[in-house]
């Protein structure tokens, strides 16, 4: 073996060292960086090619790698703009060029335009509820800068809602003329239930709904405005009603028959048309029983907070204690994380060892949840850190050592001459 491959060895070592002591130092001064996936070396041999008669030293490389799928531990905060992922998935975020990237750094904020921004710099990455948002699986069409609303009011028409109630199995059947669909002051019926709902500019609407048997197993159900009722709220109204519809019940069970209509389509006064599911409905020997009875939509009201769910799913709650989702927050994976390509920020890039990125949501097809006010800790373990540290420290001075002994060795044969 020469005396310089000897050298050229123990040099390799001590680069080799180099190169686990700046991973080390990395992860120490990033050990309270929020979202960190710290760094390590893995070593490998290099084998030159060796004749029977004579060896020669190889060499050591290094490859750094980010142990990026590792779970960090959680620390709770107090602003629901603080988000960690318990699981598989990273949050998608963009530079001011719009430029995507992946992270696990969830500490955003509000800037000037409400848009939640980490410490890094980089734009949260959302789809808006608004027209029913398809994900595209492979890439980031369609994701847009989540925005925090911050309109001083802000009224939402009713277009949805739900009637769940029971009508007595025993009522007495309504003679056709008297029925509340005749409008008439003879008008009669077993049940009564009003709803509130709101127009397109959030005024309040009272919907009277009535229930009155017409056959066995056969009820009609009529809609008015309540603000077109006579003096007292009582029959007749001045317009006609807005819709009226038959529903049937089985005579078995109870419940709704197969052919019967299992919602109403309401056109709610100067607003939206309402969807009322009626579908819970049944009929059995008790009184009536509302179960359920709500509509969406909200009165003129300023936003007081937000809330950000486990789906990631992002509400806006008015001081009138309606809710309203205004964005749905997707993660993203890679086939290998580990093999993302870190960059400033703590956010990574995909390459061709990572695979491609697939987005979905939060808690489906093996993505994580999310936590609001919560932000993932660093993966950095400061004592094991310490431990490589002296080991690197042991290691470089002997391979110094062995270096210093071939040129000792050098020194050896130039003063053979001499």
């Amino acid at each position: 073996m020469s005396i310089s491959a000897l050298m050229r060895t123990s040099a390799s070592g001590m680069d080799a060292q180099s190169n686990r002591l700046g991973t080390v130092a990395d992860n120490i001064a990033n050990v309270n960086t929020t979202g960190y996936k710290r760094a390590y070396t893995e070593f490998s041999s290099f084998i030159p090619v060796r004749s029977t008669t004579e060896y020669v030293s190889g060499s050591v490389t290094t490859h750094i790698r980010n142990a990026i799928s590792e779970q960090g531990v959680f620390n709770y905060t107090t602003s629901v703009t603080d988000l960690a992922i318990n699981g598989d998935g990273m949050f998608v975020v963009s530079d001011t060029d719009g430029t995507p990237f992946l992270t696990r750094a969830g500490s955003f904020v509000k800037n000037g335009e409400g848009e939640l921004v980490n410490g890094a710099g980089y734009y949260l990455m959302g789809y808006s509820t608004e027209g029913n948002p398809s994900i595209v699986a492979n890439g980031v069409g369609g994701l847009e800068r989540v925005t925090i609303s911050d309109l001083a009011l802000q009224a939402v028409p009713s277009t949805e809602g739900v009637l769940s109630a029971n009508v007595p199995a025993d009522a007495t059947i309504v003679a056709a003329a008297d029925l509340p669909s005749a409008n008439a002051a003879t008008a009669e019926f077993t049940a009564k239930t009003s709803l509130l709902v709101y127009g397109n500019l959030g005024r309040e609407v009272s919907l009277d709904i009535y229930w009155a048997k017409t056959a066995s197993e056969t009820w009609e159900i009529t809609v008015y405005d309540r603000a077109e009722a006579a003096p007292g709220g009582d029959f007749p109204y001045a317009s006609g009603p807005l819709v009226t519809d038959t529903i049937t019940f089985d005579a078995t069970t109870g419940a709704l028959d197969p052919l019967s209509p299992t919602s109403l389509t309401i056109p709610v006064p100067d607003g939206s048309n309402l969807l009322l599911d009626l579908s819970q409905t049944s009929q059995l020997a008790t009184n009536y029983t509302v179960i359920d009875a709500s509509a969406n939509g909200n009165a003129p009201s300023a936003v007081d907070r937000i809330e950000i769910d486990q789906a990631g799913t992002l509400y806006s709650i008015y001081e009138n204690g309606s809710r309203v989702a205004s964005f749905r927050i997707p993660l993203a994976d890679v086939p290998s994380p580990d093999n993302l390509q870190p960059d400033t920020g703590d956010v990574f890039l995909t390459t061709a060892t990572s695979g491609d990125m697939l987005i979905g949501f939060p808690g489906e097809g093996g993505f994580g949840t999310l936590t609001a006010s919560a932000l993932e800790q660093s993966t950095v373990d400061l004592a094991a850190e310490l431990t490589k540290m002296i080991e690197s420290e042991k290691h470089y001075t002997v391979n110094s050592k062995v270096f210093q002994t071939g040129a000792d060795l050098l020194d050896v044969i130039v003063n053979l001459k001499r």
